[in-house]
């Protein structure tokens, strides 16, 4: 049985919490991180945690994933969303990897700061993993054994801005604005038979209540446990790092297709990107200042409801 668990400030002091039926029962030790969280406790160790409930609403509520974490991404990993994106889902063999700034973590329902330079900003509702272990070296993750690697799930809105994203060739910048990485509102640790509901989550976007996005985890192309294989062999992980697994389709960003691309490949620089900018700048879908958006990931059945993520867009100041 899986187990909500809330990061929340609550008269001055930073807790966590068991969130049940509306409310918020404090653990009672202390963990400065993500990663000491996952490391000391477990979805059967909480499940039962008694005591005095909080009020959600006398707290405030913070990432469940903590800045000291690292942000790591898949990129075109739903088979609709690398069609939208120009990239044809049959030729491309590998799994897109990037990386976010922790520094842009910010709780599920904060404001979303559009800069003052970035035109198009984009939105991209993902399911995240946190890691339960460190990895430090070559790891063999399978479906049977991914219970071991992942504690639990959050919802990840990879916010982007797209004018700096494509035409700079700057994924990093691009997506790692601060306050482009709202997380929550909870983390859902699980127990190792809730791992299997990870295929079977769908994950919904909507801006100003219209529908932008709507796909299930069943169509993720690169799975969890063939990313962390593959990644263990490039990299070092810790207990609580934060792995975003990729979007569905439905975003703002139009991309030329495959034959247009290589048509603009011929074209001197600066006139490619005035016509992709040109492009972009047609499309009635990128956030402006005011709109709000929503992100939701849930099991049809509810077993495993990750919450809502609910984000203002704001003009930087």
């Amino acid at each position: 049985m899986s187990v909500n668990v809330v990061r929340f400030q609550h008269r001055e002091h930073v807790r966590w919490g068991v969130l049940r039926d509306g409310r918020i029962t404090p653990i009672a030790a202390d963990f400065a991180t993500t990663g000491e969280l996952v490391r000391a406790t477990s979805a059967l160790q909480l499940a039962n945690l008694a005591g005095d409930a909080i009020d959600p609403a006398d707290v405030t509520v913070l990432s469940p994933v903590t800045r000291n974490q690292q942000f790591v991404c898949q990129g075109a990993n739903y088979r609709q969303h690398m069609i939208e994106s120009g990239v044809d889902p049959d030729v491309k063999t590998f799994n897109m990897i990037f990386t976010k700034a922790s520094g842009c973590i910010v709780p599920a329902n904060s404001d979303v700061i559009r800069p003052r330079q970035v035109r198009f900003l984009d939105y991209e509702v993902e399911l995240g993993l946190v890691l339960r272990q460190p990895i430090r070296g070559p790891v063999d993750v399978t479906d049977a054994n991914l219970h071991e690697f992942v504690a639990g799930a959050v919802i990840v809105n990879d916010y982007s801005a797209r004018d700096v994203q494509i035409p700079q060739m700057q994924f990093y910048k691009g997506k790692s604005f601060r306050t482009f990485g709202p997380v929550g509102p909870h983390l859902t640790l699980f127990e190792a038979n809730d791992i299997a509901l990870l295929r079977k989550l769908r994950l919904t976007l909507t801006v100003n209540g219209e529908t932008r996005q709507d796909d299930t985890t069943a169509n993720l192309v690169y799975g969890p446990a063939e990313t962390l294989t593959e990644l263990s062999r490039v990299q070092d992980f810790d207990a609580g790092d934060l792995l975003a697994t990729g979007t569905p389709a439905g975003c703002a960003l139009a991309v030329p297709s495959p034959a247009k691309q290589r048509i603009a490949s011929i074209l001197p620089e600066r006139t490619k990107w005035d016509l992709f900018l040109k492009v972009q700048a047609r499309r009635r879908q990128y956030l402006k200042p005011g709109d709000v958006v929503e992100a939701r990931i849930r099991s049809a059945d509810g077993a495993i409801d990750l919450g809502v993520q609910r984000n203002r867009i704001v003009a930087e100041v």
